[in-house]
């Protein structure tokens, strides 16, 4: 049974899809004005995770994440490099697509974009409107918050220490358009020189918040399972997603909301943000150090917590995963010289404890860091098997399958041969000749050329096995 921690009630709820193995799941994509960075990075991995992990239990998902192709940054990023905006975002849009297949993440069932959907936004604003929950104001449309009742219910804060908060960040634009500090725009008129769409209120471009109600309930129905995003979203964005939507349709407008936790850098554990000038992208990182390591610390790290982003946390996060890497490479190994014959049934049986241990960790609300754990014991006991003088076929393929297929739900994919292995292999096969022929000066010759190109030499009583140091 698969509980999740709903930030809108603060406590783990059973998780019950409304349609019985089916899943809509909707996770707030990138503004895209530049290369997403790290933090960025932490909800697309957590939220791939948790979608591979509710594919792994059996539900189909429905699994939609959605481009901000228009937004004031985008327009700025525009004029300040002289491209269209669409130029500005088919180039960033790439580059995600680029950055997410780094780091193992699957392509959302759909992408949708704000521009290809802009006749609906217009035609849901408008219902607001007729329905009195929004109002025109000098071409704007603005949306009566204090008209919703639950308004302030997803971020557990008050009217009033709302509107003492929006009362501090209206902007001078915005005074003596709003009938209330705490309304916010739906859409907003076109100033000079800004792209822009005709409405029944004027020439202008939707507000922020609008997008995604509109194509979550475009593409996924009217309520959804799943409403997921950054600790970051949860207010304003999310709950004025909840007011519109709800306002519009009468109907709940999630059942699950779900919020990933920050990633931290530096000595004060600062919020990494773009804000800030404090990010690290991920289109840079992943030309330095192997892009499996950064969604190994991303996606093993339970979604809920903050992640120290580090050297350190890096080196840790590579050295655990070499760990599995070891324990599948050793079990290759062994098929060299496994014999024919049945499946072990004391393997059997531990890999079915292990498994049922693992869904238990993974159904309490994704809990990735007890699942991991999980998995190092499963590596442990695949160590232990292939040290046995002998080992059978069918028990070596059934540990890799098992195993890999947990490791899957992490985004961890263990490499086949790569270019050169095959040299590899055949000098390593002369070095076997030349010890056998007790040409020791030979022996070490090749071991030195080897290690000189980064390869490390284990010898076992099965052979001699190599890895990239």
């Amino acid at each position: 049974m698969i509980q999740i921690y709903n930030t809108l009630t603060n406590q783990k709820e059973e998780f019950k899809p409304q349609v019985a193995g089916q899943v809509t799941m909707y996770v707030c994509g990138p503004t895209v004005y530049n290369y997403i960075h790290i933090g960025n990075a932490r909800s697309t991995i957590a939220f791939d995770t948790i979608r591979r992990y509710l594919e792994f239990r059996g539900y189909q998902v429905n699994y939609v994440s959605n481009f901000t192709d228009v937004d004031d940054k985008i327009i700025k990023a525009s004029q300040e490099t002289g491209l269209r905006v669409a130029e500005v975002t088919e180039k960033f849009i790439a580059a995600f697509y680029e950055d997410i297949a780094a780091l193992n993440v699957k392509k959302a069932t759909k992408n949708p974009r704000v521009m290809e959907n802009m006749p609906e936004i217009i035609d849901f604003i408008q219902v607001l409107v007729d329905k009195g929950y929004a109002y025109e104001s000098a071409g704007d449309v603005y949306y009566r918050a204090r008209k919703f009742k639950h308004y302030g219910q997803l971020s557990g804060q008050s009217i009033d220490a709302l509107e003492q908060g929006a009362s501090q960040r209206v902007q001078t634009t915005d005074q003596g358009k709003k009938e209330d500090p705490l309304d916010f725009a739906l859409w907003k008129a076109a100033k000079p020189n800004e792209i822009s769409w005709d409405s029944p209120w004027g020439k202008g471009r939707p507000g922020w918040h609008i997008e995604c109600s509109v194509m979550a309930g475009k593409y996924l129905g009217e309520t959804i399972d799943i409403h997921a995003g950054g600790q970051d979203l949860e207010f304003p964005h999310h709950e004025n997603e909840i007011a519109q939507s709800e306002a519009k349709t009468g109907k709940k407008f999630a059942n699950y909301w779900m919020h990933n936790g920050f990633v931290t850098i530096g000595k004060d554990d600062e919020k990494m943000s773009k804000s800030l000038g404090n990010f690290v992208t991920v289109h840079e990182i992943v030309k330095e150090i192997d892009p499996q390591v950064l969604r190994f610390l991303m996606a093993t790290t339970q979604y809920r917590h903050p992640i120290r982003y580090s050297q350190a946390s890096l080196a840790e996060a590579e050295t655990n995963l070499n760990k599995l890497a070891t324990a599948v490479q050793n079990t290759k190994y062994r098929l060299n010289d496994a014999l024919d014959g049945e499946l072990d049934n004391e393997i059997k049986e531990k890999v079915t404890s292990l498994e049922n241990k693992f869904i238990q960790a993974m159904d309490d609300d994704f809990n990735t860091q007890n699942g991991i754990t999980i998995l190092y014991e499963f590596a442990k006991e695949m160590n232990v098997y292939v040290t046995k003088e002998t080992v059978t076929t069918a028990t070596l393929d059934y540990l890799l399958e098992r195993f890999t297929r947990l490791a899957q739900i992490f985004g961890i994919e263990f490499s086949e041969k790569e270019a050169g292995d095959e040299q590899i292999e055949a000098l390593i096969k002369q070095r076997d000749e030349a010890r056998a022929n007790r040409d020791f000066a030979t022996s070490d010759q090749i071991r030195d050329q080897l290690k000189a190109q980064g390869i490390i030499l284990e010898d076992t009583p099965q052979g001699t096995r190599w890895k990239r140091g």
